[in-house]
């Protein structure tokens, strides 16, 4: 008889639906990299072969690159590619990191995701309200599209949070790691 415990079906569906929205997102967001390098390769080429620079190539290039990098978060999140102490946990068994996982989300990450949550939403809401532009640049792009997209990414990673824990909770319970998604 096996001794491996496996999620429950309805479990697994809970997770699937949950890390749905971080998997769409954070691919979709993966090809925004194409219109990035088309912006700098544009910029690099106007500049060094015709010499006539452009004025909205950086603005475009730290907006994508900005973009590309909050909606892929959750993303990596959920494919467990942020940056953590691989190398203390690694030495723990499953229950162990489980347990430090469900305390770090519980104390420090679902707090600090709330409190960014409702800065971000104000912080947008803010930008929308003033129609705000960069002024620094002397294109002067509108910027509130790119600042919605701070609260957007925080509820992703909410949502991707919630898995995340779900999935700590039955390590916890279970002393087993949980199955990769696919």
């Amino acid at each position: 008889m096996n001794n491996i415990r496996e999620p429950a079906p309805a479990l697994l569906r809970v997770i699937a639906v949950l890390e749905f929205p971080s998997i769409l997102i954070g691919k979709l967001a993966g090809w925004l990299i194409l219109p990035l390098v088309g912006a700098l390769v544009y910029e690099v080429t106007a500049r060094y072969v015709f010499n006539s620079p452009t004025i909205w190539a950086y603005d475009v290039t730290y907006m994508l690159g900005g973009t590309l990098f909050m909606l892929g978060s959750a993303y990596a999140l959920q494919t467990g590619s942020h940056v953590k102490a691989d190398f203390l946990m690694a030495a723990l068994r499953p229950r162990w990191q489980a347990l430090i996982d469900v305390v770090l989300y519980l104390v420090l990450y679902f707090p600090a995701m709330f409190l960014f949550l409702d800065y971000g939403l104000r912080f947008a809401a803010q930008s929308w309200s003033q129609h705000e532009t960069y002024p620094q640049s002397p294109w002067m792009p509108i910027i509130y599209p790119l600042k919605t997209v701070i609260p957007i990414t925080l509820v992703l990673l909410l949502i991707q949070g919630v898995a995340e824990l779900i999935k700590a909770v039955w390590v916890l319970r279970n002393d087993a790691p949980f199955p990769k998604s696919e």
